[in-house]
C-alpha cells in the first residue's frame, strides 16, 4: 500500500477546500514529487510525496495562507490537522 487510509482522508479534506475557489496555477515538480494549485484568494496547496523514516513514500498536503503581516511574496504555512 502507496499511502494510508487516514492520509489518504486528510488530503482529500485538503482537496475539497478547491471547492468554490477559482484555480489560478497548478504547477508540478519535474521529478514529480510535488504539485503546487495557486488559488484566486492567494493560498496554495501543496501536495507532495516524501519518504517517512523507513524509506517508504507517503503522500502529504499543506494550505499555505498568506498572512497580513507578512511580508509580499511569503507564505507561512498552517496545520488545521491539529
Amino acid at each position: 500500500m502507496l499511502t494510508s487510509v487516514h492520509d489518504l482522508r486528510r488530503i482529500a479534506d485538503a482537496v475539497s477546500y478547491l471547492r468554490d475557489h477559482l484555480v489560478l496555477d497548478v504547477v508540478i515538480r519535474s521529478d514529480c514529487r510535488q504539485l503546487r494549485v495557486t488559488l484566486d484568494d492567494g493560498q496554495v496547496l501543496l501536495i507532495s510525496v516524501t519518504l517517512d523514516q523507513d524509506g517508504k513514500p507517503r503522500l502529504d498536503a499543506d494550505l499555505l495562507r498568506a498572512t497580513a503581516e507578512t511580508p509580499s511574496g511569503q507564505l507561512e504555512a498552517f496545520d488545521e490537522a491539529k
